[in-house]
Formats: structure tokens, sequence, C-alpha cells
């Protein structure tokens, strides 16, 4: 068996990716082989693998988080009821831009009749994360009232109906009105375009006056710092990624300069390494894609355009979720 995969052959820009070819073993004890039809591509691949944030173990090296497909192949000591399976999965180990792989039996999600590939592998880390927020970091109540930074990209859209589901509030900053127009057709309540409106006075206008009970926040820079402006007392904002720069370090002045506020640095990988949180997270994913959480796929490229999905998504020219079919 051959394996067609992305590898990156050193830190740096969406050139250092490129398309080879290579003998796959067959899958060792307790490991499946997954043909693989939809790769999920994410910011992480981006700023924490592909520019080293987060070190990769040597080059060439893979890259990719999350993907879904149909066990082809069972190792030793896994039963063959497992052929045939359409399955998904998320997290590490990375290495998910291939046709195919092999991965541990326990990392795998099996599918329901009636969930498409392509719609859990945009879905399924974004989902994660969502559960992992809104579960853990801050389990909201009807009324709350939540921002959600970049609420047009494939996970604010996420973000946006699992807490209307709960009963909140939902505020998202966009970068335009076609933007906004789907972040609202996605449960958004009050669109807020950056470009054009301040968000700390846009939020605490559609707060009353109050502010966010919860703000959401994978920009980073200096937007995380005016995130804490657009609190509510007794608020949290949850720093999940840096895609316009490293939060600077706040002080616990800063908190309570004016009213009690909270700071969160969760990771969504640190969440998942957990067996049982895994599955708890990635079940309740599911269960909500089956009673009709919408995903919207904004681009879909084959999986040789690698580097060109990387530079789309950099260029915030798209909205929703991108992927890679193999």
């Amino acid at each position: 068996m051959r394996q067609r995969h992305i590898s990156v052959s050193g830190y740096g820009g969406p050139d250092r990716l490129h398309l080879l070819d290579r003998p796959l073993p067959p899958p060792g004890p307790g490991e499946v082989r997954v043909r693989q039809q939809a790769v999920g591509v994410n910011f992480v691949d981006v700023y924490f693998f592909r520019t080293g944030l987060y070190p990769l173990p040597g080059f060439p090296a893979g890259l990719g988080v999350e993907a879904a497909g149909v066990v082809d192949a069972v190792g030793d000591g896994v039963g063959e009821d497992w052929l045939g399976r359409r399955v998904a999965y998320a997290g590490p180990p990375v290495g998910a831009y291939a046709g195919c792989r092999n991965l541990p039996l326990q990392r795998l999600l099996p599918l329901a009749d009636g969930l498409e590939a392509e719609t859990v592998a945009a879905a399924l880390l974004r989902g994660l994360t969502a559960h992992m927020l809104f579960a853990y970091v801050l389990p909201l109540r009807p009324g709350d009232t939540v921002l959600v930074h970049a609420a047009a990209g494939g996970l604010g859209l996420i973000l946006a109906q699992w807490a209307r589901a709960a009963g909140a509030r939902v505020a998202g900053t966009v970068g335009s009105p076609e933007k906004a127009a789907l972040a609202q057709a996605h449960g958004v309540e009050r669109t807020i375009v950056h470009t054009r409106e301040d968000f700390v006075a846009a939020t605490r206008e559609f707060s009353g006056g109050e502010g966010a009970d919860f703000v959401i926040d994978g920009i980073g820079g200096e937007t995380f710092d005016r995130s804490l402006d657009a609190l509510a007392p007794f608020g949290m904002a949850a720093s999940i990624g840096h895609v316009a720069g490293e939060v600077r370090r706040i002080g616990l002045d800063r908190l309570h300069a004016s009213c009690p506020i909270a700071v969160s640095r969760p990771g969504v990988f640190r969440f998942v390494a957990d067996a049982r949180r895994y599955r708890e997270g990635g079940e309740a994913v599911l269960q909500r894609l089956s009673a009709g959480l919408q995903v919207h796929v904004g681009a879909r490229l084959p999986l040789a355009d690698a580097a060109g999905a990387h530079a789309l998504l950099e260029s915030g020219r798209h909205a929703g979720s991108l992927l890679l079919i193999p």
C-alpha cells in the first residue's frame, strides 16, 4: 500500500508544503488503516505547526489533525467487524493530510448513518472546542451574552449555534457585510463588522450596557486586550488562538481595574489528550450534527493543493470551514 500525503519541509510559508508518495506499512497491533474521504484544514495547522510555534519532531513532517473516512484494514487485536466502518477523528497524532493513514483504534469515532464524511471533517475539532468551552471553561446559562470573534469562520459558526442552543444571546465580529449575513444565518443575533464599528461599544449596546458574560477570542494581539473591555462584571474571556499576534502579558490589576473579570487560555489538544474527555466531546459533537447543527464548507480543494488551502485560510477571504479532498 502506498500513501499520498502532504509533507512540510521546514518552518515557513505555504511553499514549504509538498505532495509526496511513500510506502505505508500494514496497520500494527491495535491500529486500523483509514482510507480518508475528507480532511479538515485548521488554523492550528498553520500557526502552530507550519510556522513552528509547536515544534515538530523533525523534517519532513506531516500536517493535519482531523479527517473522516472508511476503515479498510485492521491490525492484530482489532476485530474484523471494524472493516468498512465509517469513522472520524481529531487531535494528535499529526498527519491527517493524506489519502490514507494508520491510526490507533481508540482515536476513532464511528459515524452514524446519515452523517457525511465532509460534514464531520469540517466540524469535529471545532465542535470539540465548543464542547470544551461551554461544558468546562464556562457553562452557559439561559440569557447569557456571548461575544464570538471571527463569527463567520468555521469555528465561529459552530460556536454561535452551540451557544444559542444553550439559550445564550450571541454577538459576533465579522469582516464584511457578506460574512455578517452568513453569521446571522447560523445564530449570531448581533453582527459587528469590525472595520465599521467598535466591537466593545457594540457589545455593550447589545447587552444593555453590561458587556458580555463570555468572550471567545481566537484573534489575539490587541483584539484580546480590547476584549477585556467588552466583558461584564465577573465575565470570562477565553483566548483560544492568536492569528493576529501573541497576547501580551496581563497583570492582575488589569483584571480588577474597575470590575472583576477572569481570563482563560484553554487548549483543545490538552482537552482531547484525556481519552474520556475526547470520547465524551466527540459523541457530543456527533449528536449535535445528527440533530441538525449546520456546517458551512467554504471551500474544497484537492489534497495536492494543500499550499493553496493554507494561503486561502491566511488571506481571510473565505468563510466557514475548509477541506482537502484526497
